[in-house]
C-alpha cells in the first residue's frame, strides 16, 4: 500500500508539479490551504506533509506550530516545501519541529529521496516506542 504524502501550497501550479512528481510511488493529496490542511486531517492521517511557508490566512509556521501541538498530528513528519532559502528561516522551522527543507523548485528524484528517507526514519522511531 502507497504512503500517502500530503502536499500543502496555495500555488496550484506547485501543487500540479509536485502531485506529479510524486504520484507514481505515493498516495499525494494536494491540500491549497493550511485551513483545508487541519479539515482533511480530520479524515485522513498522512504519513508525511510537505508544506509551503508563505500562505495567506495561516502561513506554514503557524501550520506546523499547530500541528505539533496537537497529539494525534506531532509524530508527522513535515518538510517545508519552499522557494525561501534563508539560515534564520531554516532554524525558525527546525525549532518549531519540521524535519527537513527542500527549496523550489526542486529534483524530483531529490525529493523522493529525501522523502523516502523521513518516512523510514519515521517508521523505525515509531517502532522504537
Amino acid at each position: 500500500m502507497k504512503k500517502t504524502v500530503f502536499v500543502v501550497d496555495d500555488n496550484e501550479s506547485n501543487l500540479l508539479v509536485t502531485r506529479k512528481a510524486l504520484k507514481d510511488r505515493y498516495r499525494v493529496m494536494t491540500v491549497p490551504s493550511a485551513e483545508k490542511l487541519f479539515a482533511l486531517l480530520q479524515k485522513v492521517k498522512p504519513d508525511l506533509i510537505l508544506l509551503d511557508i508563505k500562505m495567506p490566512e495561516i502561513d506554514g509556521f503557524e501550520a506546523l506550530r499547530r500541528l505539533k501541538d496537537n497529539t494525534p498530528y506531532a509524530d508527522i513528519p513535515v518538510i517545508f516545501l519552499t522557494h525561501i532559502s534563508d539560515a534564520s528561516i531554516e532554524t525558525r522551522g527546525y525549532q518549531l519541529g519540521c524535519v527537513d527543507f527542500i527549496t523550489k523548485p526542486f529534483y524530483a528524484p531529490t525529493l523522493i529521496e529525501r522523502i523516502e528517507t523521513h518516512l523510514s526514519n519515521n517508521a523505525r522511531n515509531c517502532e522504537e516506542l
